[in-house]
């Protein structure tokens, strides 16, 4: 499933290049939990159940963006899409949705959705300009047994 795009090729990632995923968020500034939900261990047992969903941009082979699908069967989750700060700009952002929307039609989702921290208006404006709508009257509850997760 390895696409062409713009001078980057999106495509699924190897259970070898997690440990690169993680860079790309640490590089992106994104959170790493590495003892919650971001355990390694965990990360690959969700890759191994939907492969098809974890998605990886790499430019002349170096892993570059990263988007993590998730399917509940009902909806499609965007979560954690990262770009390594001196890639942006390039489209890779956008690209990685679109494959990953294209990957949920073929599961048979038609509802895609991602939740962003209020804070990034950046992650905002982007998914505003791919067509998501911000539901103002719905509310997000969290209830962590623990506080790295």
């Amino acid at each position: 499933m390895a696409r062409s795009t713009k001078g980057f090729v999106i495509r699924p990632l190897k259970e070898s290049e997690l440990g690169e995923m993680v860079a790309v968020w640490k590089r992106a500034g994104l959170p790493y939990r590495c003892s919650g939900r971001d355990k390694m261990d965990a990360l690959k047992l969700q890759r191994r159940a939907m492969p098809d969903l974890f998605l990886g941009a790499f430019i002349e082979g170096d892993l570059v963006g990263v988007v993590l699908g998730t399917d509940d069967t009902r909806k499609g989750w965007l979560n954690r899409i990262a770009v390594v700060p001196e890639a942006r700009g390039r489209g890779i952002a956008h690209a990685l949705i679109g494959a990953s929307e294209k990957a949920f039609r073929k599961r048979g989702r038609r509802l895609f959705c991602v939740h962003i921290e209020g804070y990034n208006k950046e992650s905002m404006e982007l998914f505003e300009k791919e067509g998501y709508l911000r539901e103002e009257d719905i509310f997000y509850f969290t209830k962590r047994e623990r506080k790295d997760y």
